[in-house]
């Protein structure tokens, strides 16, 4: 490879959110990634702070041309350029979208379980929540699609929020699926907005499918996207909305004005560039990285804890980890995984739908960090089957 995602960065003391814990403690909760960027970005970066003048920026073509040649080559999609709306990430875009499109009291559909920040602005913005829970056979997850419809049908039900890829459980929707969601959303008169932020980790020789190839829909879509889950650089915050619709772009312009989510900070625009114009090759063995991996917790949960199951993913650097054998509700097992090995994972509970049976770990790191994370879960996994039989 020609780069190392082998090297351990220390990150502690750095103003971090998932690494404000104690000394002790391994943080393999947040989607944030333990790897250095890419020094392509880096030597932008580097550019643009030696220049020393920060004044107001503007976003420009280069910027556009960036974005629509990474999914052009990338994801076989031709977005134009007059379709791109900056903003400052993707949750205050769908919490602004979310305010533009539906009024209090409407229904927000999502499928549980989902990212948490989903159901923060719904509930934060006065709305409810319609949850279309996904199907869990024991291995991985399908969608209810006759539940869907009769949430879709519900005059109340004024906008979708989907997934895709679908964080927590690492799946890729198939065409057929995006198909079958964004026709019954058109059918219904109700708002389809697709956050595909995880859209470029996939597993290597693998791609996803984005909202936007759905084109005999796309002008009832927003699609939602950002290099910052897939080049490492979410601190600089940076994003973009896409929709083809006119009418949809007039209003999601005057609702980022309003939010004042609208302006990119100066840096963001040469990240973005840097990432989709030089940093591909660096995103690919990342991409095999994380594959490996995810090889490497497949065959250590196989051998070492047979009690949890790796929920099957293909994408994202997100596991969902199944521990119904052990426990009813993750959250007490998550706690104690925390207090007593220093390991610090989600709880599942917090993603809705069936999600208090789970754990996610992010495994975007080392592999010395991984095997110490995993280390300690057989431990911690170990000792808190024992002290919940101590009890009986």
């Amino acid at each position: 490879m020609r780069y190392d995602f082998d090297k351990v960065i220390n990150r502690r003391g750095l103003d971090s959110v998932k690494w404000s814990c104690k000394e002790d403690e391994l943080p393999m909760w947040v989607a944030d990634m333990d790897f250095e960027c890419a020094p392509e970005i880096l030597a932008a970066l580097q550019k643009r702070l030696d220049h020393g003048v920060f004044g107001y920026p503007t976003l420009t073509a280069e910027w556009q041309s960036s974005i629509c040649s990474w999914w052009s080559r990338r994801h076989k999609v031709d977005f134009k350029p007059e379709w791109l709306i900056s903003c400052s990430a993707v949750v205050p875009a769908i919490a602004s979208i979310i305010r533009k499109f539906s009024c209090p009291g409407d229904k927000i559909l999502v499928q549980s379980p989902v990212y948490h920040a989903f159901f923060n602005i719904i509930i934060n913005n006065g709305r409810q929540i319609a949850d279309n829970k996904l199907i869990y056979n024991s291995q991985e997850y399908e969608i209810d699609f006759i539940d869907l419809e009769n949430k879709l049908k519900d005059p109340l039900t004024r906008i979708m929020l989907l997934c895709n890829p679908h964080n927590p459980i690492g799946k890729i929707w198939s065409k057929a699926e995006l198909e079958k969601i964004a026709k019954l959303c058109y059918e219904n008169d109700v708002l389809l907005v697709s956050d595909e932020i995880h859209c470029d980790i996939v597993d290597p020789k693998l791609s996803y499918t984005p909202m936007a190839l759905i084109e005999e829909y796309f002008q009832n879509c927003i699609t939602c996207i950002s290099p910052s889950k897939s080049f490492n650089i979410a601190g600089i915050q940076g994003a973009m909305v896409v929709t083809p619709n006119e009418n949809l772009k007039d209003l999601i312009k005057r609702a980022f004005d309003n939010d004042k989510i609208a302006e990119n900070n100066i840096f963001s625009a040469v990240a973005t560039i840097a990432s989709y114009n030089e940093s591909e090759v660096w995103l690919d063995e990342l991409r095999e990285y994380i594959y490996t991996n995810k090889i490497l917790v497949r065959e250590f949960l196989q051998s070492e804890i047979p009690i949890i199951k790796l929920v099957h993913s293909t994408a994202t650097y997100l596991l969902w980890l199944d521990c119904s054998q052990i426990c009813d509700d993750s959250s007490k097992l998550q706690k104690f995984l925390r207090s007593e090995f220093g390991l610090w994972v989600s709880e599942g509970g917090e993603f809705g739908g069936n999600g208090k049976q789970f754990l996610r770990m992010n495994i975007a790191c080392p592999k010395e960090l991984l095997k110490d994370g995993l280390s300690r879960l057989k431990k911690g996994i170990n000792a808190f089957i024992n002290s919940e039989k101590s009890q009986f």
